[in-house]
């Protein structure tokens, strides 16, 4: 359901990375009731699930 939300963006230059956080085990810690995690490189904001499109949009600007 994440996917939906974030690939119109992806389709217009939006650079996502997406990040297997089942090893390592602190990741998983970290993650695991939070999934799916928008992270943003430039401040560390994270924006947890669920979100929508325009959630997305005002997270990055």
């Amino acid at each position: 359901m994440a996917e939906v939300e974030i690939m119109p963006l992806v389709e217009h230059g939006l650079l996502v990375e997406l990040v297997d956080i089942t090893d390592p085990d602190d990741l998983t810690e970290a993650y695991g009731l939070r999934i799916p995690v928008l992270r943003r490189v430039d401040t560390g904001a994270e924006l947890d699930w669920p979100f929508d499109t325009g959630q997305i949009v005002a997270f990055l600007s």
